[in-house]
């Protein structure tokens, strides 16, 4: 199985992309972020032309996640749903469903904005209720994969300068204690299987200032995967390509093989 993920910054402006993604990369599994629709925008039928089951969880204009599969799609679930305090109550970051026997999860971890505001402890809450929710459905000996945009570089390696991040989002300890707390739990970076110790690997380069061109980039986009599939990655890219060209997401696709 071929599962991938991607912030696509607009589904409505990136569309065509998408397609074209669909197209070329011989993906099963697609996990998409920041679609930015409502539920009755989403171009499912768009997607089921191309032989793809979909579910999405959208507001409308902000955030928005969904999931594609063409070896099946079951028991979609939307939010962290009932005995949760979501502490970004009201956002669309997180659906769920079944996919050839694999729990696919979703996210769009908020961004925290800035250090020592309430965006930023939120954050924080949120990760630590998305543990909870993890451990409330399922156990480490269960297939899963959470895919997303988790808006955390788990390492120094992850960006391409840590010194130009010095008292930012997505590179503090906290943010990415969060992170280690569900590895903890038993989930893997599954990137970092494939390429343990590999710098300026990158998934996400700003507009601004030729980033993408001169480098410049972070990798936040992450696949946390169980233990029975970690073990059965076996391949893994960044797709740079679905960075250039006309109207470009800033998040490149991450794409992964699983035998």
């Amino acid at each position: 199985m071929r599962i991938a993920t991607w912030n696509v910054n607009s589904l409505k402006a990136r569309l065509p992309r998408v397609e074209e993604f669909l197209g070329y990369a011989d993906v099963d599994v697609v996990c998409l972020q920041e679609t930015k629709l409502s539920d009755k925008a989403f171009p499912a039928l768009t997607f089921q032309e191309l032989g793809y089951d979909s579910v999405h969880h959208g507001q409308g204009q902000w955030n928005g996640v969904a999931i594609l599969s063409r070896v099946g799609l079951s028991d979609p679930a939307f939010g962290f749903g009932d005995g949760f305090t979501d502490p970004y109550e009201g956002d669309a970051r997180l659906v769920a469903a079944t996919c050839d026997g694999v729990r696919v999860v979703s996210v769009y971890v908020p961004n925290g904005r800035a250090v020592d505001t309430d965006h930023y402890e939120r954050k924080l809450q949120w990760f630590a209720v998305l543990r909870d929710w993890m451990a409330a459905h399922h156990t480490p000996d269960d297939a899963v994969a959470i895919l997303g945009d988790y808006n955390v570089a788990p390492g120094d390696d992850d960006v391409w300068n840590i010194e130009a991040f010095a008292g930012s989002t997505h590179v503090t300890p906290n943010e990415r204690a969060a992170v280690d707390a569900l590895c903890a739990w038993g989930l893997t970076d599954a990137f970092r299987v494939v390429y343990p110790g590999v710098d300026g690997l990158y998934s996400y380069w700003d507009y601004r200032a030729g980033d993408f061109h001169q480098h410049r980039g972070m990798r936040i986009d992450l696949a946390l995967t169980s233990r029975s599939v970690t073990e059965r990655l076996t391949w893994a890219v960044v797709d740079r390509n679905a960075r250039k060209g006309t109207q470009p997401s800033d998040h490149a696709p991450v794409i992964f093989d699983l035998a």
